[in-house]
This record gives structure tokens, sequence and C-alpha cells, in this order.
């Protein structure tokens, strides 16, 4: 039996390590979906919404790729909708991956994050350092890191899947 005073938890760290947001950074590679399926559990788990963001390199063909994100994106927040998780999307435009993708957490006020190992990146991070590898340094928040397969160059995603993303 407890005789001591009684601490309560203020209502604004009651419940801080639940996420209220999170963020899952696409680039549509096999990876990014396994990161997609792993969002998609904890949501579910935490009643949290989801925020998909594809971030496009500047030197891109900027309106097309957009075009291809935002066609991805629609089956993923059907997908989403389905399971009952509120879900919102954003394709920018930017170089610095790693830096947009924090510009995000504080744009929209996102609790955690999950990110995959291995996107579709293919010779860049080996050049410029894993965008994985960099969020983990730099991200206030707490953060899901899914290991996956190093991909192959024509990798595609297993068939049998309970559901396809995209």
């Amino acid at each position: 039996m407890w005789y001591g005073e009684e601490t309560i938890m203020s209502e604004a760290h009651a419940f801080s390590t639940i996420p209220a947001k999170i963020l899952l950074p696409i680039d549509f590679s096999p990876s990014s979906h396994t990161a997609l399926e792993e969002a998609t559990v904890l949501a579910q788990h935490f009643h949290s919404e989801v925020s998909l963001v594809h971030v496009i390199p500047e030197s891109a063909n900027t309106e097309e790729a957009k075009k291809d994100a935002e066609e991805h994106f629609a089956v993923s927040l059907a997908g989403l909708a389905a399971k009952g998780i509120k879900a919102t999307s954003s394709v920018e435009v930017e170089n610095d991956i790693a830096t947009c993708i924090l510009d995000v957490i504080e744009r929209e006020h996102i609790d955690m994050i999950v990110v995959s190992t291995h996107g579709i990146g293919g010779w860049h991070p080996l050049v410029f350092g894993s965008i994985a590898e960099k969020l983990v340094r730099l991200v206030h928040i707490p953060l899901l890191l899914v290991r996956t397969e190093k991909p192959e160059s024509s990798v595609k995603v297993k068939s049998g899947r309970l559901m396809e993303w995209w």
C-alpha cells in the first residue's frame, strides 16, 4: 500500500512518448515499402497520423517527378485510409534531402520518424553519405530505423504482400 504523496504528470508530458504524427520519407523503393508497413503498424497501435514525404532533387525533371510521386501517394493514402489511418503526403524539391526532411519535421510538428536503411540512391550515398545515417545524427525526435537488405539494381517488391503501396 502506498502512503506517500501521489505525483501526477502534467498533461503536456503525459503522452509525450506516444507519437501523434509519424513521418515517413519515401523514395518508392522496396525498402521504403517495408518502412511504410512498419509505420502503418505503429500508426494503428498509437492511433497516429502518418505524413509521407518524397524529396525530388532540384536537377530532376520536377514536374514529371511530382506527377509520378502524387500518383504513387494516391495509392498509399488510399491504403492507409482503408486501415483507418489519417495520412497526408507532400512532395518537396531540394538537393539536400536530409535537411529537407529536418525542415518537414519542424514545419509539420512531427513526433517520430520511420526511415529505411537502403533506398534507390545507388552510388549517391557512397559519395554524399547515407540519408538515414545523417538523420540518425541530426533528428531530435524518436527515430525507427528499418533495416533492409541492400537493394539490387532491378529489385522489385515481393509479391504476396497484404497490400501493394505503389
